[in-house]
This record gives structure tokens, C-alpha cells and sequence, in this order.
């Protein structure tokens, strides 16, 4: 097992959270970036104009504004029909996440949302929009080389570039959502998510500490939400200037309210505690920022909506069993159940609860288990995965899964009536039905 009980979870930031789950900033941003990028280009099209005439170089001075006068009919047609395109684009985008999140769950609706191709392509699409209505400001009415103080020859050439690059946007956002509405790609990316989570965490403590006895515990004092995060580098500073040890009491996932108690003080005496704020993150949904369970969490649902009688799709249960293999094996040699943060000196000063194996286990697997008695290529997956589980888990490990292994066949045993079925139905097959 890998001692990483040293290495502190890098502190959730608010602020980029909320970025990362709007969809306003990036655009915003694009729009103030195409006004400087006309104002850029405006004056680099003075400046050539000025030294033109300077030189006197009227003829080809008249050559720009020739140029400038046949862009002027492009850039007219690309500001009227590009905000119509944005609109049909992603409504029709739209539609299509409202009809993955139907069918998987809805939330894969927040891949869609913190998708940086999804805010690149609107971003380029609001800025081209503005971009071109800025130049045609600039165009003038008066055409002749002698009296003309502007030629937007580089705003409009900067307009067909914006355009050109909406339109290499627009085809990577298109493969982008059709992947979206695919089972493979999002339970593969959830996947990713949730095993880059699992490397991050801290390895749990192995051995229980012995502590001093409780003498109170603090409250949450903001509103009331998921726990997201918790500040430990903040906490363990807190708690060795106190000279105590501090015990998180949910886990993080777990919903809180105003008055719940969220930290335990364990100290040899009476000591005055104050948590400063902004210590514990709040939100309205889990993230995969310390939360081990969540990528469980999410793979569960999609394949529970998909034994569901409404949409009857054993298939998509069953490739998310073999995910569920994957971040299950992925934990499997750690330490888990509670997490120790130590100081410089390597004294315990805040002990945070983590999902122990069993709990994960029956995260994974419960819910499938009890849903998929009737079907046999779910049962037969479900089967193998306990299988291959139990050859990679220490052998104190192998209790859970043997529990549910006894308790799919019992279920399998009470469903299936005939015999030769019960059979099929119990025999591993990693593919379900290869």
C-alpha cells in the first residue's frame, strides 16, 4: 500500500468552480476580446492608410479601398447570418443533451456545461458576431484616395479568419456532442475523472490514532449544500496552533445543513476553537474534487436508468460494470476509511473520513445486484467482476464481494424459474453474453 498520507488535497477554489459550472465567463471574455481585436486591427488599418498617403501612394491606396469595398459585401453577410447560425446550432445542440441526459442521466448535462470545446465555440461564435458588426462602423462612404481616413482592410481579413476558425469550432463541437450522447464516451470520461480523484487522494491511515477526549464540536454556519471541500491546509494550521486534533464528521458528499456539526476537537484540556471562514466548500452538487464515491455514484445511475423497464438496455449496464471494475481495482491495495493530516512535525491534526472498501463496494454493486436478477447478461458480468475483484484485493478484502456474490444468486435463484436458465444466469462471462 502507498503511504500518501503526507500530501495535502490541493484546496477547491469557489471562484473556478463556478466558473468552470457557467456558461457566461468565457463568453463574456470573447466579447471583450473582439472589441479589442477591432480596435487593434482599426488602428494598424489608420496607420497603413497614413503612411500611404504620406508617401503618396494613391494608386495603391485605391487598390486597398478596392479591396476593402468587395470584403464589405462578405462582412454584411456574415453579421446577419451569424447570429441565426448560433441560434440553430445550439438549440439543436441543446436537444441532443436533453436527450443523453434522458437516457444516461441528467448529470451528464454538467460534462456538457464545464465542456471546453462547448465555451470555446460559443465564445468565437459571439465574437465574430461582434467583431463584424464593428467593422462595418468603420467602413466610410467616401471613396476617394485623397480624402479617405480609414481603409478596414485587416479588420476584414481579421473577420474571415474569426469565421474561418467558427467554422473548425463548429466541427469539433458537433463530434464533441454526438460523442456526448454516446454510453461509451461518457462513462469513459467519468472514468478518467473519477481515477485521476483516486490518485490525488491521500492514502487513509491504515492503523486508528489513539485521540484525546472530545471536548466539542463546531457547526456549520453557512447555507446549506453538498460538502464539496474542506480547506486541510488551513484546518491542520488551525489545529497546531491550538495544540488539538481536529475529526471531520461527514464525509465529503455528504448534504449539511446550517447547525450541522462538522468538526469533532479532540484536546487534553479546555480550548477555545474558531473556524475561520471559507474553511468548508458548500455547493448545490457533488464534484470529483475529493469525492471518491461520486465516478460510483454516476455509473450506478446510468445503468440502473437502463435496467429500468422504460428503457430495458442491459448493454449500457453492462459497460458500466466493467468501469465500476476499473476504479474498484483502482482502490483496492489503498488504505482507506479515514485520512490522517499531519504538521511539519508529523503529528495527526486533522483526521477527514473517506469511504472505506466495503463502502465503495457496496456503492458499486448494490443497486445493480438487486435490479438485475432478471437479467442474465447484467448477472453474468456482475458475476465475472466480483471474480476478477476478488484475484486483485488483499484477502481480508474479499468479504464484501463475497456477500454480494451470495446474495446475486440467491436473487438470481428466486427470479429464474427453470433450471437450465439459472444456470446460464450464473455463469461469469466478462462480456455478459459473449
Amino acid at each position: 500500500m502507498t503511504d500518501r498520507s503526507h500530501r495535502r488535497p490541493r484546496p477547491l477554489s469557489p471562484l473556478r468552480e463556478h466558473l468552470r459550472d457557467t456558461l457566461w465567463f468565457a463568453p463574456t471574455a470573447g466579447l471583450a476580446g473582439a472589441v479589442l481585436l477591432w480596435w487593434a486591427a482599426g488602428a494598424l488599418d489608420d496607420r497603413i492608410v497614413t503612411v500611404l498617403r504620406e508617401e503618396g501612394a494613391y494608386a495603391e491606396l485605391r487598390a486597398l479601398i478596392s479591396i476593402a469595398e468587395d470584403a464589405k459585401t462578405i462582412v454584411t453577410t456574415i453579421s446577419s447570418a451569424m447570429m441565426t447560425f448560433i441560434g440553430v446550432v445550439f438549440s439543436i445542440s441543446l436537444v441532443a443533451v436533453q436527450m443523453a441526459s434522458g437516457q444516461l442521466t441528467p448529470r451528464v448535462v454538467r460534462i456538457f456545461v464545464r465542456s471546453r470545446i462547448s465555451k470555446a465555440t460559443l465564445t468565437v461564435f459571439l465574437a465574430t458576431f461582434l467583431f463584424s458588426l464593428l467593422v462595418l462602423t468603420s467602413y466610410e462612404s467616401e471613396t476617394d484616395a485623397r480624402q479617405v481616413t480609414s481603409v478596414p482592410v485587416v479588420q476584414s481579413l481579421a473577420t474571415m479568419a474569426l469565421v474561418g476558425l467558427s467554422l473548425l469550432l463548429f466541427i469539433a463541437y458537433v463530434s464533441s456532442t454526438l460523442r456526448l450522447m454516446q454510453v461509451g464516451p461518457v462513462v469513459d470520461r467519468i472514468t478518467r475523472e473519477s481515477l485521476r480523484m483516486a490518485a490525488r487522494q491521500p492514502a487513509g491511515a491504515g492503523e486508528p490514532v489513539a485521540l484525546a477526549a472530545e471536548i466539542g464540536r463546531i457547526p456549520h454556519r453557512g447555507r446549506a449544500g453538498v460538502l464539496r471541500d474542506v480547506h486541510v491546509a488551513r484546518l491542520v494550521r488551525l489545529a497546531r496552533r491550538r495544540g488539538v486534533v481536529l475529526r471531520l464528521l461527514p464525509r465529503i458528499g455528504d448534504f449539511v445543513v446550517a447547525g450541522t456539526p462538522v468538526l469533532a476537537v479532540h484536546a487534553d484540556g479546555p480550548v477555545r476553537v474558531r473556524v475561520p471562514p471559507y474553511t468548508v466548500s458548500v455547493g448545490t452538487e457533488r464534484t470529483f474534487h475529493q469525492d471518491l464515491g461520486l465516478g460510483l455514484r454516476q455509473l450506478s445511475d446510468i445503468a440502473l436508468r437502463a435496467l429500468s423497464p422504460a428503457v430495458n438496455d442491459p448493454t449500457t449496464a453492462v459497460q458500466c460494470l466493467d468501469r465500476m471494475v476499473e476504479l474498484l481495482s483502482a482502490v483496492a491495495g489503498d488504505a482507506l476509511g479515514a485520512v490522517h493530516h499531519r504538521d511539519r512535525s508529523g503529528t495527526v491534526r486533522l483526521i477527514q473520513p473517506v469511504p472505506a472498501w466495503e463502502h465503495l463496494v457496496d456503492l458499486g454493486l448494490t443497486e445493480i445486484r438487486t435490479a438485475a436478477a432478471e437479467q442474465p447478461q447484467v448477472t453474468r458480468r456482475l458475476l465475472a467482476a466480483i471474480d476478477d475483484l476478488l484475484l486483485l484485493v488483499p484477502p481480508e478484502r474479499g468479504a464484501p464481494l463475497l456477500r454480494h456474490r451470495a446474495l446475486l444468486v440467491q436473487a438470481v435463484v428466486r427470479a429464474v424459474p427453470e433450471a437450465a436458465d439459472r444456470e446460464f444466469a450464473l455463469r461469469p462471462d466478462r462480456q455478459g453474453i459473449g
